[in-house]
């Protein structure tokens, strides 16, 4: 796969360990977790792109996100420990398209996420054009993320499959 000093591809986030508070009465991580540990480690491709927590309090600029479709794969448990990766799918210039994986520390997949970010004036709130120092690093990690093949989960749509006939 094609790197980049600045922009791996896909990025890569901090490894994050399942928390007690998260495990629900059937034993596992609880579903809602799932998206905490996607936001966190989208958090951290967010920042490398210089749109985290300083943006947000010295611009008033920061991201909400519009929708969002994870898949549950497999079970995770207490004591796992998980990395998302985060791979630009498609943006413009007050949107971006991300599509993520998470791997159990093991390797096997545990979850994926699709979801579509809006750029956001605080002061507003209304959507507005990416900062221009940003979107050229968004364009950058996007023109990387480019030469990796499209996931095959990307697209999904929620319903029951029904059989012709």
């Amino acid at each position: 796969m094609p790197r980049s000093t600045s922009h791996p591809a896909p990025f890569l986030s901090n490894p994050r360990a399942v928390e007690k508070g998260w495990i629900d009465y059937n034993g596992h991580l609880n579903m809602a977790y799932y998206n905490v540990l996607f936001d966190r480690s989208i958090d951290d491709a967010f920042e490398a792109l210089g749109m985290g927590f300083d943006y947000a309090q010295t611009r008033r600029l920061t991201t909400y996100t519009a929708e969002v479709h994870i898949c549950y794969l497999r079970e995770l448990h207490l004591g796992h420990t998980v990395q998302c990766n985060f791979h630009i799918l498609d943006h413009d210039e007050k949107r971006i398209h991300v599509f993520q994986e998470m791997r159990h520390e093991d390797g096997w997949l545990a979850a994926t996420a699709e979801s579509l970010t809006l750029h956001v004036d605080m002061n507003g709130p209304k959507v507005v054009p990416f900062a221009p120092d940003v979107l050229a690093k968004i364009e950058e990690m996007h023109a990387i993320h480019a030469a990796l093949p499209r996931p095959e989960r990307a697209g999904r749509a929620v319903g029951i499959a029904r059989k012709a006939g």
